[in-house]
């Protein structure tokens, strides 16, 4: 599976709250979800999302289980999100929704373009390119099919 975006660069401790709030999540509309996301980091932030790789410091996505977080990441248009490392339960939900998730200590610089290519193993990012550790096989199915839900409609 390969991707590029626009660079996007958020802290480190980046937590499932920060993504969407959850004076939200009672709406079942996944768009307002999109268009809310990181609201209380930056409220200009969710309109710069759309084609854009997410480049964060360790621990992303910690907090609550919550998927709804990932939902609002991908409804804003989010390509993927890099960062050296996730949380264990944000990672598979990403997985499962077929949102890609790079484990890369990555300097990033705002509006750079980043491109990747997770069967290879790399990212490059501002002309230099970074190896990889390749996901599973399993996993680069269920991104390449768009999430779980349709990797299993499709191997029936």
């Amino acid at each position: 599976m390969q991707g590029k975006g626009t660079a996007v660069c958020l802290p480190a401790d980046i937590d499932t709250d920060l993504v969407i709030a959850g004076r939200y999540l009672r709406t079942r509309d996944r768009s307002i979800w999109g268009t809310r996301v990181f609201e209380d980091l930056d409220p200009a932030l969710a309109p710069r999302l759309k084609g854009a790789v997410i480049v964060a410091g360790k621990n992303f996505g910690c907090g609550s289980s919550r998927e709804q977080a990932v939902h609002a990441l991908r409804e804003a248009g989010v390509v993927a999100v890099i960062a050296p490392s996730f949380a264990r339960i944000f990672f598979r939900n990403a997985i499962n929704i077929g949102l890609p998730l790079i484990e890369l200590d990555l300097t990033c610089k705002e509006g750079s373009l980043v491109a990747f290519d997770l069967s290879s193993g790399w990212v490059d990012a501002g002309g230099k390119r970074h190896a990889i550790r390749p996901l599973s096989s399993r996993m680069q199915e269920i991104l390449q099919a768009g999430g779980l839900v349709e990797y299993w409609r499709a191997h029936r």
